[in-house]
């Protein structure tokens, strides 16, 4: 492997790097820079036995900071990691966030700006900032600087390291030979154990716990029985927790000693609240790591009957205390539990299950007739049938940059039919400025799709999320705001018109509410029927996130078809639904049962951004096999898009499934492994009647011949969805 500059792979391409030659190779970011030996009295002193340290001072915005121009010391392609060692001193703040990032000017003359690293510093200790990036393309101007305190603050660095990134071994796969699937390590869930019923059960809290002999479900909640297969029932017995003060108050019991690393756990219980109710009450199952809260699960439950939570979770480091909780209802709300169920899923088993429904809902029964030159000369041909490409819609998102890595756009084109692009159709990015539009980077992302002849989606018209509104339209007052959205739509949708399959017309409702709030609850109607009039051949989707992981208070797929009915009421033209994916610990009952309820409406399901984030690799495979195949063998879902695949190009970390340097790793190498499974191949001999027949996923095929008398026939052939028999008359 080779490094710009000439140098080896560890060699640092930052010159200077710990100032001992004074200031040189460095300049201040629109301030002053200074050497130090130390401040603050002799307080602050350089580390590791350096010399001298910098500060930036002088500092009036954010942005100013320290930097170094590395141009033709960074190479495209290769990931390169970055240390700073970094402190904050005076204004009127003691901790600050500090980033480091990377300025970019491309050969074409376009500027990008890469985040690479952030943290937060103070002016107690030095403080280390580490990651990585990559350059797609060639650079004509590369620079590397650090900012971020509020203005007024002095940004100090001690040094700085960027070096050809170290490629780390392959991580072993978990041993998970001494986990038993299926068994409950909650004790006593029955209820039976010790004089009061409670043993092994404890009060989170300063509430009390007592067992009431009947009234509970006596049936498994059914995502547990799905899992588990067994009709065994329940005894009818719950805790009913009393005295509650806190919402975090609730029935508890410690189940460290239980519990294998990075084995995913499903949860699942049976749950209600007391008539001091108030309104739905949120219940929650959580878990309490070394201190550390974490959601197993959640419900929302608006009336006096039992309720089904489910959830799951997973630990990756060895804890020292482990606590499961059922907490949630407001103060003075009593709760009631029943049945709780934690144990290890059996995803082999699961992969089973979802292999048959998928030949069910993917596959279709073929005839090939095969005539020659009668029934008697084709009685007896050998066939050999090839699929060349399933139809499923099956996608990536991509940014115009990684355009620029001809490795990352073979893999793509390669491997995907659908494409979303990640920034480069939101509106604050094609209208960062009023009045400054910029539509080069969606109209070079299109091209590349029309020339590989994928689909796209548009991805997305409007932004709920307040965070994510530029702060121009931010400002606006209601007149002008509802004058700005009405151009941002007929601008997006005229100049695209017929481009894009899918619009995400207003992303994340459920989580945001910036337009509503300012022009109204009809605004959100509108923008579907708007788009809807200038783009007829779009469909358009709701699309939001965590309604199919069970662990969002603000998102279930209840929450989801209440929000689209009423669009519908409203007579907004909503053509699907969209589920991000990025859920984390995935469980398939929790899945399937999300995509059952929402599949009530009658609508086309698409996972639209998904991804599967774990540290090792081979957990991470498993992750992503469990959401493709749940995905894949339910009817109502029409598409999966993955939210990238590339390392540091993803919206989640260890979610990538090819390394930064082009290398695939163990999800990777699952998901192609998916890939061939879905494609249907089928060779033998045509029967007495010249027919062949075999079952193959939807598709395009070819199929190749050889009839008795040596006559050879090759055709290529589409299955199409549809429940009868396909019948394809091969002809010489």
């Amino acid at each position: 492997m080779r490094l710009g500059g000439g140098g080896g792979d560890d060699e640092n391409i930052i010159l200077n790097p710990a100032f001992d030659d004074g200031l040189n190779n460095w300049s201040g970011r629109g301030c002053k820079i200074a050497l130090h030996d130390s401040m603050s009295d002799g307080k602050i002193l350089p580390l590791n036995g350096g010399k001298y340290f910098a500060s930036a001072t002088g500092r009036t915005q954010s942005w100013n900071g320290i930097e170094q121009e590395i141009t033709g010391r960074v190479e495209r392609k290769l990931a390169y990691e970055v240390a700073a060692t970094v402190r904050v001193l005076g204004g009127s703040t003691t901790t600050a966030d500090v980033r480091v990032n990377l300025y970019l000017q491309g050969a074409n003359g376009r500027d990008q700006y890469i985040g690479v690293a952030k943290s937060q510093a103070s002016d107690k200790d030095w403080v280390q900032l580490q990651g990585k990036f990559l350059l797609n393309g060639a650079a004509s101007r590369a620079v590397i600087f650090i900012e971020g305190p509020p203005a007024g603050t002095d940004l100090l660095l001690n040094s700085l390291v960027v070096k050809h990134a170290a490629k780390m071994p392959p991580p072993s796969p978990p041993d998970f030979q001494s986990v038993v699937h299926g068994v409950n390590i909650i004790q006593n869930s029955n209820l039976v154990d010790g004089s009061d019923g409670l043993n092994g059960w404890f009060p989170l809290g300063s509430c009390k716990l007592t067992v009431t002999s009947n009234g509970a479900p006596h049936v498994l909640p059914p995502m547990a029985k799905e899992s588990l297969g067994t009709r065994e029932p329940l005894n009818g017995r719950y805790i009913l927790v009393t005295s509650r003060t806190q919402t975090w108050m609730g029935a508890a019991q410690a189940i460290a000693d239980k519990l294998h690393l990075h084995a995913t756990y499903q949860v699942s219980a049976w749950v209600r609240v007391g008539p001091q109710r108030s309104g739905p009450q949120n219940i929650g199952v959580s878990l309490s790591v070394d201190g550390k809260w974490t959601s197993g699960g959640q419900v929302e439950a608006k009336d006096g009957r039992w309720y089904e939570i489910g959830g799951s979770f997973r630990i990756e480091k060895q804890p020292s205390r482990v606590i499961v909780s059922v907490q949630g209802p407001a103060s003075g709300v009593d709760l009631m539990v029943a049945g709780l169920q934690i144990f290890p899923v059996d995803r082999t088993k699961r992969f089973k299950r979802l292999k048959k429904l998928t030949d069910k809902v993917r596959k279709r029964d073929v005839v090939l007739n095969i005539s020659g030159s009668g029934v008697d000369a084709a009685a007896g041909s050998s066939v050999r049938v090839t699929q060349i490409k399933n139809s499923f819609p099956l996608g990536s998102c991509i940014t115009r940059t990684n355009m620029d890595n001809e490795d990352f756009v073979d893999f793509f084109v390669n491997n995907f039919n659908w494409a979303v692009f990640g920034n480069e159709l939101k509106w604050y990015w094609t209208e960062p400025q009023k009045g400054s539009l910029n539509y080069a980077d969606a109209d070079e992302l299109l091209e590349l799709c029309r020339k590989n002849g994928m689909e796209a989606r548009g991805h997305c018209i409007f932004w709920e999320v307040e965070s994510t509104v530029q702060n121009w339209v931010r400002s606006l007052n209601k007149e002008d705001l509802s004058m700005a959205v009405q151009n941002r739509i007929n601008g997006l949708l005229t100049r695209y018109k017929d481009q894009f399959r899918h619009y995400d017309v207003n992303n994340e409702m459920l989580h945001g509410s910036f337009y509503r709030d300012r022009l109204g609850e009809d605004i959100r109607s509108y923008m579907f029927k708007t788009a809807n009039q200038l783009d007829p051949s779009a469909t358009l989707f709701v699309n939001d996130y965590n309604v199919e992981g069970a662990a969002d208070t603000r998102a279930s797929p209840e929450m989801y078809m209440n929000q689209i009915l009423g669009l519908q009421e409203q007579a907004a033209p909503v053509g699907g639904i969209g589920l991000q994916g990025h859920v984390t610990t995935p469980v398939g009952p929790v899945v399937s049962s999300a995509l059952d309820k929402l599949s009530v409406l009658g609508l086309p399901i698409w996972f639209t951004e998904l991804d599967a984030p774990a540290s090792n690799e081979y957990v991470r495979a498993d992750d992503l096999e469990v959401m493709l195949r749940e995905a894949f063998a339910h009817p109502s879902v029409e598409g999966i898009m993955l939210w990238g695949f590339w390392e540091l190009f993803m919206f989640r970390n260890n979610s990538h499934l090819v390394n930064a340097e082009g290398d695939l790793n163990e999800a990777g190498k699952r998901f192609l492994m998916l890939k061939q499974e879905w494609l249907s191949h089928a060779s033998g001999k045509a029967d007495d009647q010249g027919e062949f027949k075999f079952r193959g996923f939807h598709g395009t095929y070819s199929v190749d011949i050889i009839t008795p008398n040596e006559e050879k026939l090759s055709q290529t052939f589409t299955v199409a969805e549809g429940d009868s028999a396909l019948v394809v008359n091969i002809n010489p």
